[in-house]
């Protein structure tokens, strides 16, 4: 490409989170990288963004690289409608979220932070990823996975990526020459079976823990949690609009 692309950056785990680092190294190998991010972990946030308290966004220097670099003060999505809307003077070519420390796939594509942000940046006219790669730990090994992110997301920004779509990008936790390769998949139809763990502070007020278990209720071979389980990279893409278009016709049957 004979001009950059302009890429922002962003993601939930934090500013300083190994993820994020290392998505940064690997979008200066292809464009003009402007990083806006929480400055502390917002996981599970989803779309929230801030309406009742001030936001801040102050510049900061962590590594060589990023053209512009801002710590945020509010959410994933705050930081993407700062981007927007006052820190960028054009709209960026891409924007790319993670690379999230755990799993989005399946339901968790609901309550995540890091696709929330690429979501965002869609609604904007942004062409959007979000990264995520099925390793909790801060202390996650991104190195199998760099060429296939560099590859993805050199792809989108050569084929583009389809008019309000969000590319959800999940990785399996394997060594790279483990990993099969990159399978376009749907979402799978799974959930939380959550529970809370109920306790007592030292001046005797309950206070709860949430806790629960993923269940995969979707056999399907077509799926982002086949895909995964098998060592596969998997991409869904989603979408904004939450129209439930089969149901349309049903409703119109009602004696409304």
């Amino acid at each position: 490409m004979k001009n950059k692309p302009l890429i922002l950056v962003t993601n939930d785990d934090g500013i300083t989170a190994p993820g994020i680092r290392t998505l940064i190294e690997i979008m200066n190998e292809i464009g003009t990288v402007v990083v806006v991010a929480p400055d502390s972990p917002q996981s599970a946030m989803g779309h929230a963004i801030t309406i009742n308290s001030t936001l801040y966004c102050d510049p900061i220097k962590i590594t060589d690289g990023p053209q512009e670099e801002y710590s945020c003060s509010g959410t994933p999505a705050d930081c993407v409608k700062l981007a927007v809307n006052e820190l960028l003077d054009r709209k960026p070519d891409l924007c790319v979220s993670g690379i999230n420390h755990g799993s989005n796939s399946s339901i968790n594509v609901i309550y995540s932070g890091t696709m929330s942000a690429a979501m965002e940046a869609a609604i904007e006219g942004i062409p959007s990823i979000g990264f995520s790669l099925l390793d909790f730990s801060w202390n996650a090994d991104f190195n199998p996975i760099r060429k296939y992110v560099k590859k993805i997301t050199e792809q989108a920004l050569l084929n583009g990526i389809p008019k309000d779509v969000v590319l959800n990008v999940n990785f399996p936790k394997r060594k790279e020459d483990e990993i099969k390769g990159i399978k376009v998949c749907r979402q799978a139809k799974a959930n939380w079976v959550e529970e809370f763990d109920k306790r007592k502070n030292p001046m005797g007020r309950d206070y709860y823990w949430l806790t629960g278990n993923f269940i995969n209720e979707d056999n399907g071979e077509d799926t982002d949690e086949w895909a995964l389980s098998q060592g596969y990279i998997s991409i869904v893409p989603t979408q904004f609009d939450l129209t439930a278009h089969h149901s349309i016709q049903q409703l119109n049957t009602w004696s409304l």
